[in-house]
C-alpha cells in the first residue's frame, strides 16, 4: 500500500469520526441503543417533576413550532422512501400535530362508598419504545411523542430504516425544543442507522416499560415475546359495504377521497368495495365521475394483477404508494386523464382483494343482497378486526354490520379514514391497536392505571 493511499484512509478515517461526533452532538440523536435509553431513563427522572400545566405548555410549543416545517418534512418523506404525495403527507402530518390530544386526555375516575374513596389515576410507565412504519412515518412519530409526553413518560422513537433520515430530523428537532423550553435533554431520543437488530435490542432492553408497535404483524409478534406492556395494531384490509339504499353520489365522493388520499398508503382506508348488484353500476358511475379509473377489461385486468401481484402472490411493494397514473402506465395500460383511484371488478378470492395493497387500486365484488354482502366483507376482512365501512339508510343493517364485523374502527356513512379522527373535530390516533384490544390508541394508553384508596372518608352523599 503507497504513501499516498494510507493518507487517504487516514483522512476518511478523521472524517468519520468528525461525523460521529457531530451525530452524537445532537440532542436525542445516539449511535448506540443502550445510550439513547439511558439518557432518557434519566430525562424521564426530571420530567416526573414537571408539572401538568407545564407538560401541556412544552407539548404546545412543539406543535407551534414544528406546524411550520410540514410542507418541508413532507416533501423529504416522499424523497426518501418513494411512497405518497407530498400534499398529502403535509396534511396528515398537520393533523396529526394539531389533533393528538394531550394532558386532558388523562382523566381521573373516582368512587366513594361508606368505606371512603377510590381514585383509578392514570401514571407514565417510563421510557416507552415506539416503533413506526414506512407508510406514515413522520405523523406516526408525532402522535406518539405527543401522547407519551402528555402522559409523562421520555420514548426512544424507531423509525422504519427507509425512513431514517426524516425521522431524525424531526426528533432532534423536537428534542432540542424540549431541552430549550425546560431544560431537560434526552426525553425523546432514536439511534442513527435503524435497523431490525436495534428495534429488537430497544424493545427487550429492560428499562424500556411499554411498547407501541405500530405496523405489520411480524414485528408485533416480536415485541408479544418480550415480556414487555404491548399496544400493537397488526395487518388490516378495510372492507366497505355500499348496498342498495346507501347515498350512491355520497358514498362514492367518500370512498375516492379516503381511498386515494396519500395514494392509500394508510392502514385506516378503504382497500375493497362490495356492493348490492341492483346498485352497482350507479356507484361505478359515481366513482368515475369522481377520478375513478374503471378497468373492465380482461386484458387490462391481467396486466394490472401482473404488474401489482409478485409470483408468490403477494403484492409488488414496489409499487407501495404509488400514483395511480404511474401504476397504469407500468401496467402497460392507456389513460390520458389524471385520475385518483384504479378501480377495478373482481371476485372474492382475487389476490387483489384479499390482500392489504397499499396502492391506490379498488377492487369491487358484487353480490345479490345484504345479506350476501355482509357475509363477503367478513371473509375479505378475514377476522382482522382493523377496520370497516357501510353506506346504507337502514339503521338495523348499521347496527348489525357493526356487531358482525367486530372491527376497532367502524365507519357508518362516511369515509374510512374519519375513523381515526381525520378530517373532523374528533382526536386523532395514527395506531388502531387491533390485535391488543385498545382500538384508536391515546394519551390514557401510554399511562398505567393505578387505584389509590382512601379509607373512611370523602364520601359526602
Amino acid at each position: 500500500m503507497n504513501d499516498e493511499r494510507i493518507k487517504e484512509i487516514i483522512k476518511q478515517s478523521i472524517l468519520d469520526i468528525q461525523k460521529e461526533n457531530e451525530d452524537i452532538s445532537k440532542s436525542g440523536i445516539f449511535l448506540d441503543v443502550d445510550e439513547a435509553i439511558s439518557a432518557a431513563k434519566q430525562a424521564f427522572k426530571r420530567y416526573l417533576k414537571i408539572t401538568l400545566k407545564e407538560r401541556s405548555e412544552i407539548i404546545q410549543v412543539i406543535k407551534d413550532r414544528i406546524l411550520l416545517e410540514a410542507d418541508g418534512l413532507a416533501e423529504m418523506t416522499v424523497s426518501e422512501t418513494g411512497m405518497g404525495n407530498a400534499e398529502d403527507k403535509a396534511e396528515k402530518f398537520i393533523w396529526a400535530t394539531t389533533k393528538t390530544p394531550g394532558v386532558e386526555d388523562l382523566v381521573t375516575l373516582a368512587r366513594t362508598d361508606d368505606g371512603g374513596m377510590t381514585l383509578y389515576e392514570l401514571s407514565p410507565y417510563g421510557v416507552v419504545c415506539s416503533v413506526a412504519p414506512v407508510t406514515n412515518p413522520c405523523s406516526t412519530l408525532v402522535n406518539n411523542v405527543f401522547s407519551a409526553l402528555a402522559a409523562g413518560n421520555a420514548i426512544i422513537h424507531c423509525p422504519h430504516p427507509r425512513a431514517k433520515k426524516v425521522s431524525e430530523l424531526l426528533i432532534e428537532k423536537i428534542s432540542s425544543i424540549i431541552r430549550e423550553v425546560c431544560g431537560i435533554d434526552n426525553l425523546v431520543v432514536m439511534v442513527k442507522n435503524p435497523s431490525i437488530k436495534k428495534v429488537r435490542q430497544a424493545m427487550r432492553h429492560p428499562d424500556i416499560n411499554l411498547i407501541i408497535a405500530t405496523g405489520g404483524h411480524g414485528l408485533l409478534k416480536e415485541a408479544l415475546v418480550c415480556g414487555k406492556k404491548v399496544i400493537g395494531g397488526g395487518s388490516a384490509n378495510p372492507v366497505c359495504i355500499v348496498d342498495e339504499t346507501a347515498n350512491i353520489e355520497k358514498a362514492a365522493i367518500d370512498i375516492v377521497e379516503s381511498s386515494s388520499f396519500d395514494n392509500n398508503l394508510m392502514c385506516v382506508t378503504e382497500k375493497n368495495i362490495v356492493v348490492v348488484k341492483s346498485i352497482s353500476e350507479n356507484l361505478k358511475e359515481n366513482l368515475k365521475k369522481n377520478g375513478a379509473y374503471h378497468i373492465t377489461s380482461p386484458i387490462e385486468l391481467i396486466k394490472l394483477t401482473k404488474a401489482c401481484i409478485d409470483q408468490n402472490m403477494q403484492p409488488n411493494k414496489r409499487l407501495n404508494g404509488m400514483d395511480a397514473n404511474k401504476i397504469l402506465k407500468l401496467a402497460g395500460i392507456n389513460c390520458s386523464r389524471k385520475i385518483k383511484i384504479i378501480l377495478v371488478d373482481c371476485i372474492k378470492e382475487h389476490p387483489i382483494v384479499v390482500n392489504e395493497m397499499l396502492m391506490p387500486i379498488l377492487p369491487i365484488v358484487e353480490v345479490e343482497n345484504f345479506d350476501k354482502a355482509l357475509e363477503v366483507a367478513l371473509e375479505i376482512e378475514q377476522g382482522l378486526r382493523h377496520t370497516a365501512v357501510i353506506h346504507s339508510q337502514l339503521i338495523e343493517r348499521l347496527s348489525r354490520g357493526a356487531k358482525e364485523m367486530q372491527t376497532s374502527i367502524f365507519v357508518k356513512n362516511g369515509p374510512a379514514f374519519s375513523g381515526i379522527g381525520f378530517r373532523n373535530d374528533r382526536e386523532l390516533s395514527m395506531t388502531v391497536a387491533s390485535v391488543t384490544g385498545e382500538g384508536t390508541v391515546t394519551a390514557r394508553h401510554f399511562a398505567r392505571t393505578r387505584r389509590c384508596v382512601l379509607c373512611e372518608g370523602f364520601s359526602i352523599r
